[in-house]
């Protein structure tokens, strides 16, 4: 003979109350997960005021800037991550990566990362000169100096000034995915004039081509021991031939995206083409940029909502349910109201 079950209800109330006692004694636990760990690299450089995204314009309106693009993104992807991720703002300008904002949480400083996101201008550069691979070793070695050193996401339009010869292309001697990252390019695939502006961001009318340097320095020469005598280099080509560089044409400026793929594959990083906002975000939350975090799980949350269930299943009409399963000729245990 089967020993006789206590009746449901009573055996449900019983479950109940032993929940709501250990959701009172037992403490909240948190749970290992992989959460995003970032910084951030802006490039601020001349050529990121060019205006030919439509990121998300709406129809009739007019295209952003690659910047402004850059930052409408960002700030969706900031708003996408999760609770336990932790995110961080650098600028990059001239030839170095400079930190603004050491990754923080982002559920706790989300209010302070939007507002970081939303200064960064390029009236913060204080160079013309956007060396865009040097600028990349130095976001790496930033983050390398950073704790747990989080995963770089680079975005940038890819133009080098003054070009790169590549003959003479920088050498660094760090290993290729040391630290995980994300190249992002951003800008249109025409060249289009880059915008002049004084110290203000006020127009100043575009660049023209002979305020701008149209091939590297070394190919241009360099002084020797007889007047008027030049001194250039002797074979391989004059500029920086598929670097993405475009002598005669440099005050014009386009996404340098093959050049963006060789660096990425020369570092050990991803590449992304920014096109859509919640593209970058979904980037952005990969998980070779995820660090694991011990997320918070509320035990008394948890433990409160069994004993409500319970509660719930304890109302059921149970002698209906009974002669329901009164059909059911193996059933080992009948259900007594």
């Amino acid at each position: 003979m089967r020993p006789a079950l206590p009746p449901p209800r009573q055996a449900l109330l019983a479950l109940a109350a032993l929940s709501l006692v250990a959701g009172w004694l037992a403490p909240d636990f948190s749970w290992p997960r992989p959460r995003p760990h970032l910084v951030v690299v802006i490039d601020i450089t001349q050529s990121m005021n060019v205006v030919d995204q439509p990121l998300q314009a709406q129809p009739g309106a007019e295209p952003l800037s690659r910047l402004a693009a850059a930052r409408q993104a960002l700030r969706q992807g900031l708003d996408r991550l999760p609770c336990g991720s932790r995110l961080g703002w650098a600028i990059f300008t001239e030839y170095r990566s400079y930190l603004l904002l050491q990754p923080v949480e982002v559920c706790a400083h989300r209010g302070e990362l939007r507002d970081t996101l939303a200064g960064v201008d390029g009236r913060m550069a204080w160079s013309g000169g956007s060396e865009v691979a040097k600028g990349l070793h130095s976001a790496i070695d930033l983050s390398r100096k950073l704790p747990g050193r989080p995963a770089i996401v680079f975005v940038t339009d890819g133009h080098e000034a003054p070009p790169l010869n590549p003959r003479h292309r920088p050498r660094f001697d760090d290993t290729p995915g040391e630290v995980p990252g994300l190249i992002v390019g951003v800008g249109g695939n025409l060249p289009a004039a880059i915008p002049k502006l004084d110290p203000r961001g006020r127009p100043l009318g575009p660049w023209a081509a002979d305020e701008v340097l149209q091939t590297d320095p070394r190919s241009r020469g360099r002084g020797a021991g007889v007047a008027a005598e030049l001194m250039v280099e002797g074979d391989g080509p004059p500029a920086a031939v598929g670097l993405g560089a475009t002598p005669g044409s440099e005050h014009l400026s386009s996404l340098r995206e093959p050049y963006l793929r060789l660096l990425a594959g020369e570092n050990g990083l991803a590449y992304h083409r920014l096109r859509q906002a919640d593209e970058l975000a979904a980037a952005m939350l990969s998980p070779a940029l995820a660090q694991p975090v011990a997320v918070p799980l509320a035990g008394r949350g948890l433990l409160g909502a069994l004993a409500l269930a319970l509660l719930l299943l304890r109302v059921l009409p149970w002698p209906a349910l009974q002669r329901r399963l009164a059909g059911w000729p193996d059933l080992p245990i009948r259900l007594r109201p």
